[in-house]
């Protein structure tokens, strides 16, 4: 495994259950700052091996990214079980849910 893709791993674990985090967030956390798409390539790759609460992340926007109704529902409903609110757009109040590893 690349160490980069082990620190994205461990970023997207401590996410807490809550809140947020976005692509890029997660890259910057990692190290690598301009390397969001990597985060969603390994979210789309490891996410069942390592059991990573992949409903935590989220666009820049705050808003879910998938675009497939059925996984886009599900990354809803897991984050409502985790009382963050979604609106109907689909859009999460990064002021409110977002994840600051500082606090």
């Amino acid at each position: 495994m690349q160490p980069f893709t082990k620190r994205v791993i461990e970023v997207i674990q401590s996410i807490p259950e809550g809140y947020v985090a976005t692509y890029g967030q997660v890259a910057r956390l990692a190290g690598s700052p301009r390397a969001a798409r990597q985060v969603v390539r390994i979210l789309h790759t490891q996410s069942h091996i390592h059991k990573l609460p992949w409903h935590r992340v989220v666009n820049a926007k705050g808003e879910i990214a998938i675009k497939d109704d059925e996984s886009r529902l599900m990354q809803e409903l897991y984050l409502q079980d985790e009382g963050v609110t979604v609106n109907h757009l689909g859009m999460i109040d990064l002021k409110k849910f977002g994840y600051d590893p500082a606090e």
